[in-house]
C-alpha cells in the first residue's frame, strides 16, 4: 500500500518537474496593426494617419476644447483589441497614446493639431507680426519712418473665433509702455472654459523699411522672401552675378500677405550666380546672393532599355545602370508567363524610340498582381507579399513629371475587407512622384540603395508608402478611372510643402491598379506609358 502510494507521489513530482522543462517553441504570428480610421466631433479635414511613425493627426476646429474632444469613429486592424473605443472624451492638448494588441502591442499616437488664425495688425507695420505661442508673446515691427508713440492697433485676434480681449470683442484699447527699442502692452485673452490667457504685445521700430529675408535657387526657378510695408508696392530686383543692371521681377509672380511677400521666379539659367533684392515703395534692402543648380538624371525614362534575368523581364539594359524596377520578380515565382510589366513595341505616336511599357494586372493562381513600374528595387519575396525599396538617389527640384499614357479599365473583382466597397467599380490607374530627404538605405543582398521600403500585404496591415510623411519635400499624382485608347500626354505638378529642404531622393511610382499593392483591383487593367521627362520651369 505505502509502495503504490509511493510510486503515485513519485510520478506527480516527476510529471511536474517535466512539464517545467518543456519549452513552447512555436512563435506567435506577428501582426502589424494599424489604426484605420478616426473621427472626432469638432474635427477640421480628415485625419492623416502615418504608418510610418505610428501616429493618426486629427486637426481640430478652432472654437474645440483640446482637453474634451469626443471620439465618434475609432477603428482599427480587424481582430485587433485596442485601449480605446468610439465614444470615449480624450484629452488632446497632448498625444494621446493608444495599444492596439494581437499577439504583440502595438503603441500608436493620436496628435491634435488645432490651428489658430492669429493676427495682430499695426498701422505703418512693417512685415508680418510674429506670434510665440507657448510664451504668450506677440511681436511686430514699424517702419524705421514711424514713431513708437503712434501706435495705432488697428486688429487683434488672438485665440480663438469669439474670444474676448480684455472682456470685448474684437480690438481693444491697450495702455502701452514705452521703452528704448520698443513698446509693450498686455491683453487678457479668455474663450469658453478652456482659454483664458494673458498676452503680451511688443512693437518694434525698425532700422529699416524693407528686407531682404532669403532666396532659395532651383534649376531654372527661384524663390524669394522679403518683408516690406503692406501699403506701398513691394516686390523684387535680380540679376545675374557681375551684372550691372537690375531687373525688375513681374508683379504677376509676386504673392503678398500683409506685409510679407514672397517671389517664384521663372526662366532663369541652370548653374548660375545671382544676385536679388526686395524692395518696398521706393526703399530697397539689402542684396542677397544665391545660385541655380543643374537638372537630375534619371536613366531610362524612354522606356527603351529591357533584358531578361531567368524568368523575370527587367526595365534595364543587361549590364546597364539598375535604376527602375517592376514586381515581376514576385509574380513570375512559378512561371515566366506571369510577368506583369513588359515591354512593347506599341510606343507612342511620334516618339523617337522603338519601345514602351505595358503594366498589366492579372491574378496569378489565388492572388492578384497588380502591373507596376517604379524607380528603385524589388527587394525580395516573403510568402506571397512583396518587399520594395521606393527611390533613387536624387538632389534637383524638378516641377513636373509629363509623359504619354493610355489604359484599359475593367471592373475590381479582387479586394482585401478594407477596399471591399471598390468591387464591382472600375479601376483606376495611377502615376505618382515624390521628392523628399529621406535617408539612402543599402540592401546587404544586393548593394543597391533605396530611400523607403515596402511592404505589402493581403490583409492591408503591412509597410506602405505614406504621401503625408515628413520627409517628402514635394508630391504630385495623375489618376485615370476610364478607357483611353490612345496615347494622350499627362502632366503632374509637384506640390512643393517647402522650398528651401534639399532632396537626396526621387519616387516614380506607376500602376494599372491605384491600390494594387493592396492586391485590390481588376485582372485585365492594362496601362501603356512611354517617353516620361521632368521639367525644372513653371509656365508664366
Amino acid at each position: 500500500m505505502w509502495n503504490t502510494l509511493y510510486r503515485i507521489a513519485i510520478s506527480i513530482m516527476l510529471a511536474g518537474t517535466l512539464s517545467c522543462c518543456i519549452k513552447n517553441d512555436i512563435p506567435f504570428a506577428k501582426v502589424p496593426l494599424s489604426i484605420t480610421g478616426i473621427e472626432v466631433e469638432g474635427q477640421s479635414g480628415s485625419a492623416v494617419i502615418s504608418e510610418s511613425e505610428s501616429t493618426v493627426t486629427v486637426t481640430l476646429q478652432e472654437t474645440v476644447n483640446p482637453k474634451k474632444v469626443m471620439l465618434k469613429t475609432f477603428t482599427y486592424t480587424e481582430k485587433a483589441s485596442s485601449t480605446l473605443t468610439a465614444g470615449t472624451e480624450i484629452d488632446l492638448s497632448q498625444p494621446y497614446e493608444v495599444t492596439l494588441s494581437l499577439y504583440q502591442d502595438y503603441k500608436w499616437e493620436i496628435i491634435g493639431n488645432q490651428p489658430i488664425a492669429r493676427r495682430m495688425i499695426i498701422d505703418r507695420q512693417l512685415g508680418n507680426s510674429e506670434f510665440d505661442v507657448e510664451n504668450h508673446l506677440a511681436t511686430a515691427s514699424i517702419r524705421k519712418s514711424a514713431d513708437l508713440k503712434d501706435i495705432v492697433l488697428s486688429d487683434l485676434k488672438l485665440g480663438p473665433e469669439g474670444a474676448l480681449n480684455d472682456g470685448v470683442s474684437g480690438t481693444p484699447e491697450v495702455q502701452w509702455t514705452f521703452y528704448r527699442d520698443f513698446a509693450q502692452a498686455s491683453v487678457h485673452v479668455t474663450f469658453s472654459d478652456f482659454v483664458d490667457e494673458t498676452w503680451t504685445l511688443r512693437v518694434y521700430k525698425s532700422d529699416k523699411d524693407v528686407v531682404t529675408e532669403s532666396a532659395d535657387g532651383w534649376v531654372n526657378v527661384a524663390w524669394l522672401y522679403g518683408a516690406g510695408v503692406a501699403e506701398t508696392e513691394c516686390g523684387f530686383d535680380i540679376r545675374e552675378d557681375g551684372s550691372e543692371d537690375w531687373t525688375r521681377v513681374d508683379q504677376k509672380y509676386v504673392t503678398m500677405d500683409g506685409g510679407q511677400f514672397t517671389a517664384r521666379v521663372p526662366h532663369l539659367k541652370a548653374n548660375t550666380t545671382y544676385e536679388c533684392r526686395a524692395y518696398s515703395g521706393d526703399q530697397v534692402g539689402d542684396v542677397v546672393t544665391f545660385s541655380t543648380t543643374e537638372t537630375g538624371s534619371v536613366p531610362n525614362m524612354g522606356f527603351e532599355d529591357w533584358h531578361q534575368e531567368e524568368k523575370v523581364i527587367c526595365p534595364w539594359a543587361q549590364d546597364g545602370t539598375r535604376f527602375w524596377d517592376t514586381g515581376n520578380h514576385g509574380s513570375t515565382t512559378l512561371s515566366e508567363k506571369d510577368n506583369i510589366t513588359l515591354s512593347t513595341e506599341d510606343i507612342r505616336p511620334g516618339s523617337t524610340g522603338k519601345l514602351a511599357a505595358v503594366l498589366k494586372s492579372q491574378k496569378i493562381v489565388v492572388k492578384f498582381a497588380a502591373g507596376n513600374l517604379f524607380i528603385g528595387e524589388y527587394k525580395e519575396t516573403k510568402g506571397t507579399n512583396g518587399v520594395l525599396g521606393f527611390g533613387r538617389s536624387f538632389t534637383s527640384y524638378p516641377t513636373r513629371l509629363k509623359g504619354y499614357f493610355k489604359y484599359q479599365t475593367a471592373l475590381i473583382t479582387e479586394a482585401i475587407d478594407k477596399y471591399a466597397s471598390l468591387k464591382n467599380q472600375p479601376d483606376t490607374c495611377i502615376v505618382w512622384v515624390a521628392l523628399g530627404d529621406w535617408e539612402l538605405q543599402e540592401n546587404p543582398n544586393s548593394g543597391e540603395k533605396t530611400a523607403v521600403e515596402v511592404q505589402t500585404d493581403d490583409k492591408g496591415t503591412g509597410k506602405y508608402f505614406d504621401k503625408n510623411d515628413s520627409h517628402i519635400i514635394a508630391y504630385g499624382e495623375m489618376t485615370c478611372g476610364e478607357n483611353v485608347n490612345e496615347y494622350t500626354p499627362f502632366s503632374v505638378e509637384l506640390e512643393y510643402r517647402a522650398t528651401n529642404r534639399k532632396p537626396t531622393a526621387l519616387l516614380i511610382v506607376c500602376s494599372a491598379s491605384k491600390y494594387g499593392d493592396y492586391f485590390t483591383g481588376a485582372p485585365g487593367a492594362t496601362m501603356w506609358v512611354d517617353d516620361f521627362s521632368l521639367e525644372y520651369d513653371y509656365d508664366d
